[in-house]
């Protein structure tokens, strides 16, 4: 089987798997209503409308309909279980915003989240066991991989488990040997198979199918001179290049025109994932606006009542691709002009604060005016922490890499400030840690890791030491 048809193979399947799903969550509603309610099905059509929409963005953004086949049985259970979880809990804070909770009976919704996730494992389970009847009597591929690097393991592994059943991976071939130490971090001995030479020679003797290619782009010669030797053969043979750029960010394939480019730098958020972000963020935004905003008035006055000037404070910072946002906080600093030409953060004890400055910035309660710019679409409640302009621009030449935060939203919250690299950064490598952290953020974007950041911060993010 090719590529090609594999992956319209795979499309057909994931397609079946999301029926499969819209079925279950209809049949379980169906069914919580038959046991419970007086009411007719018709009634909660609009109860699994959204509950559908919630778990198809969920589980879209996970990527479980991706290889479903092959997926581990337990994580299958965790995944389904979680992104059914998380519907439930965006559901009720639909109805809970739109009033209309009391619309529905409770004992019917609840028992329709129990129901959902279990007629789902059961049908999968039912489709594995369907799976595992029919004979398995195709040969399978065997595949040869050129090129013994981090990238050249990583295709090993991906073919070994997503494609198991279609190909077999024979081992590397490169010209460092196995007495070059660079070629026994990433194998092991018996995964050799010899040099370049030698695999031209084994394609020649169809001691493989398919060849994978995986050097990188500087090797352009090498990569040619490969390719012309293997057009004696009649191996299919693949390139993956090993790009030598260090700090790709989301990168991807897409097309121009009859152009393929490939993007280096890039945002996570694209189609269903950008919807689901920002889902999130009017849902839970405005769930903890509603909480706050008795709270958010006596801090207004507590500003006013101790120092002159204004309740919220407005600073420009770099948003999303770098244009600037207004960001709005709490005032706990006496009045003076923001735009100045040196870096000065808040230290301890500085001369600045008002009297309960100091306070309403260790315990983040200055931020809660962000939630506004959640709303407005400026910030994310999850993101890197935004910084005042005249210190990006500093930093931006300090750091590498540096600009690549603001590839996203601005947040509230961020994988840095749970993991401790909040306030003051007296020193470089406090702000370098921080950008680590939020590119770390960037490049591993789930729906669950937001969930994570947010839960992290409600124990441990609000009260920090080395936020004066």
């Amino acid at each position: 089987m090719t590529i090609n048809k594999m992956t319209q193979t795979n499309r057909t399947v994931s397609q079946i798997f999301r029926f499969f799903d819209i079925l279950a969550i209809s049949l379980a509603v169906f069914v919580a209503v038959q046991f419970i309610s007086e009411a007719s099905f018709s009634d909660y059509l609009e109860v699994v409308a959204f509950f559908i929409i919630f778990f198809i963005l969920s589980a879209e953004s996970l990527g479980i309909y991706r290889q479903e086949l092959n997926k581990v049985w337990l994580n299958t259970i965790m995944v389904i279980v979680g992104c059914c979880l998380f519907s439930f809990f965006l559901l009720l804070g639909a109805g809970f915003v739109s009033n209309t909770l009391n619309n529905y009976s409770r004992e019917v919704i609840l028992l329709s989240f129990i129901f959902m996730p279990s007629l789902m494992l059961l049908w999968r389970l039912l489709i594995y066991a369907l799976v595992e009847l029919f004979p398995q009597n195709k040969k399978r591929e065997k595949v040869a991989i050129v090129g013994v690097s981090l990238v050249g393991t990583k295709v090993s592994e991906e073919l070994s488990f997503e494609f198991g059943k279609e190909y077999e991976v024979l081992g590397f071939y490169d010209d460092r040997t196995l007495e070059d130490e660079r070629t026994r971090e990433h194998i092991e001995e018996q995964h050799y198979l010899g040099r370049f030479k030698d695999a031209i020679r084994d394609a020649k003797n169809n001691k493989m199918d398919i060849i994978y290619i995986v050097l990188p782009m500087v090797a352009e010669a090498r990569i040619s001179y490969i390719i012309d030797k293997l057009s004696d053969c009649t191996v299919k043979v693949h390139i993956i290049p090993d790009f030598f750029v260090r700090n790709l960010l989301n990168f991807r394939w897409h097309n121009v025109g009859s152009f393929l480019a490939l993007s280096v730098y890039d945002t996570p958020f694209y189609g269903i994932d950008s919807v689901l972000k920002r889902l999130e963020d009017i849902v839970v935004g405005t769930l903890i606006l509603m909480l706050i905003a008795l709270p958010m008035l006596f801090i207004a006055l507590a500003v006013k009542i101790t120092s002159p000037g204004p309740a919220l404070f407005k600073q420009k910072r770099y948003g999303i691709g770098g244009k600037e946002v207004l960001v709005y906080k709490f005032r706990s600093m006496k009045v003076s002009d923001d735009e100045k030409d040196k870096v000065k953060q808040a230290t301890k004890n500085d001369s600045r604060l008002t009297p309960i400055g100091s306070f309403i910035r260790r315990t983040s309660l200055d931020e809660l005016p962000q939630f506004l710019n959640v709303l407005q679409g400026t910030m994310s409640i999850v993101g890197p922490r935004p910084h005042a302009v005249v210190h990006n621009e500093y930093y931006r030449k300090e750091i590498e890499g540096y600009m690549l935060r603001h590839m996203v939203k601005p947040g509230i919250t961020g994988w840095a400030q749970v993991n401790g690299y909040r306030g003051e950064t007296k020193e470089l490598y406090k702000m370098e840690k921080r950008v680590e952290y939020d590119l770390h953020y960037i490049r591993n974007w789930s729906l669950f890791f937001d969930i994570k950041i947010i839960i992290a911060t409600v124990f441990k993010g609000f009260i920090n030491k080395n936020a004066y």
